[in-house]
């Protein structure tokens, strides 16, 4: 696994030996980048959501962002992204959060995020919930982006609460789904 672009172009990312973390391939990261480049991501703060290797946040470092908040409960998981920060010395650019994507959003309470990521297990029943609970907090920025990484098997609505589709692409199994504030509930202040 490599970063695809950016600062850190070609470097090789660690992955954890358990099977149970299913990173994006190389090849979906890289369209995906390729999608919302032009939509001036990645920029400003990201969320990492099930982090599982970092990979993503890793990239939207290397292509730009600020800083990212990577999410995993898993112990493993965990010591592979800050090995991979301190392999890439982003480790001032980030933080690693050991605990539950529940757990951390319930207590989050800073600003929006421009970028979230999440790419949870393909199995995981909360996935509509915990999209729900960002859109209720106000956690995504009102142009921001929530990329969902998810199977080809399952479809998720167009609206989830403030959150409006809007762009889903598919490669093989894996599936990405663009999410963004639609512009009736975006704040004009």
């Amino acid at each position: 696994m490599r970063v695809t672009g950016g600062e850190l172009r070609g470097v090789t990312l660690k992955s954890p030996r358990s099977l149970s973390t299913r990173p994006m391939t190389d090849r979906l990261r890289l369209a995906l980048f390729s999608i919302i480049a032009p939509m001036e991501q990645p920029r400003g703060r990201v969320l990492d959501l099930y982090a599982g290797t970092g990979a993503l946040g890793i990239e939207a470092l290397s292509r730009g962002a600020d800083f990212v908040d990577f999410v995993d409960q898993n112990s493993s998981a965990c010591a592979v992204i800050r090995a991979n920060l301190e392999q890439t010395k982003l480790v001032n650019r980030a933080k690693v959060h050991k605990r539950s994507v529940k757990s951390f959003l319930a207590s989050y309470e800073g600003e929006p995020f421009d970028l979230i990521f999440m790419d949870p297990p393909y199995a995981d029943a909360d996935i509509e919930e915990v999209l729900s609970f960002i859109s209720r907090k106000g956690m995504l920025s009102a142009d921001g982006l929530l990329v969902l990484g998810h199977t080809s098997r399952r479809n998720f609505a167009e609206r989830i609460g403030a959150l409006e589709l809007l762009i889903k692409r598919c490669h093989g199994d894996s599936c990405i789904s663009i999410y963004t504030v639609a512009e009736r509930d975006r704040n004009t202040d």
